[in-house]
């Protein structure tokens, strides 16, 4: 064989060759890449180490700003600033994902989750307390607000019986609630004990306030119906021990011994007063006129 055709041979073998090498360029097998810019600096690196795969881009001077990883249990994303520190995190994991934004120092400032149970949003302080917290379930929807220890002073829900507002001590302590039902609103008032001692309800035939004891039990009560006001004090029993009611026909006063006998009847009506006294049973065995 001449030179001429050893020539022609070996242009023959390098096209064999070039062909196979860019068939073989479709699939690149490899267990990290490094990719650089005109200057040698390295601006993404793909690696895959301990069953897990990492994504990360660099910027012009070397330092990591995103980062992509995979996992068995899910999948991340991480935003950093130019010192390094990460600042955006999305994560989707098989029962939630998140997103959360973190300050200069590392604290989270706000969290974005979704689960099964519905998305909630919470927004930190300075110092990693929560301040704001907002969700959506399938039993309606909730605002609660922190106060700098973290401890909920405000509950804002809305729920299938209608809206509400809590307002709670820093002891945890539920002090005002503010609810609107189907048919009526309420207001409440707790002691320092979280128990309501003050009730005030506008209902169908009129508003009635409610004052009670440290046990929960009514005590007084106030109400202003169709017919007039009328006023209740009750025992700690719950037995009502006096009542007086104003008509159109005049005013009533009673009073009841502890089994809800009326012992003492005073009206004042438009011709004149009155007066009765009835026996334990409840019977009249004096009156006047």
């Amino acid at each position: 064989m001449n030179t001429e055709e050893r020539l022609e041979a070996l242009e023959r073998e390098l096209v064999r060759v070039k062909a196979q090498l860019e068939g073989q360029a479709k699939e690149i097998r490899a267990t990290a890449f490094v990719l650089v810019d005109e200057n040698g600096q390295t601006r993404a690196n793909l690696t895959v180490t301990k069953g897990r795969s990492l994504l990360s881009l660099f910027d012009e001077n070397g330092n990591p700003r995103a980062k992509l990883g995979e996992t068995k249990d899910g999948s991340l994303l991480s935003l950093l600033d130019e010192n390094g520190n990460p600042r955006v995190g999305l994560d989707v994991f098989e029962d939630r994902l998140g997103l959360s934004l973190v300050d200069e120092n590392g604290n989270p400032r706000a969290e974005l989750k979704a689960t099964k149970d519905g998305p909630r949003l919470d927004m930190f302080d300075e110092n990693g307390n929560s301040r704001v917290g907002l969700d959506a379930t399938k039993d309606g929807t909730g605002l609660d607000l922190s106060d700098k220890n973290g401890k909920i002073r405000t509950f804002l829900n809305v729920t299938k019986d209608g809206p509400r507002i809590t307002l709670v001590d820093k002891n945890g302590k539920i002090r005002v609630g503010l609810a609107v039902f189907e048919d009526w609103p309420r207001l409440f008032l707790g002691d320092e004990n979280g128990n309501t001692r003050v009730g005030l309800d506008v209902l169908e035939d009129g508003p009635r306030l409610s004052l009670l004891d440290e046990n929960g039990n009514p005590r007084v009560g106030l109400g202003v119906f169709e017919y007039g006001p009328m006023l209740d004090l009750l025992d700690e029993n719950g037995k009502t021990r006096a009542g007086l009611n104003v008509t159109k026909d005049g005013s009533e006063l009673r009073l009841f011994d502890e089994n809800g006998n009326p012992r003492v009847g005073l009206t004042v009506s438009k011709d004149e007063p009155g007066l009765r006294l009835g026996d334990e049973n409840g019977k009249v065995i004096w009156k006047a006129p």
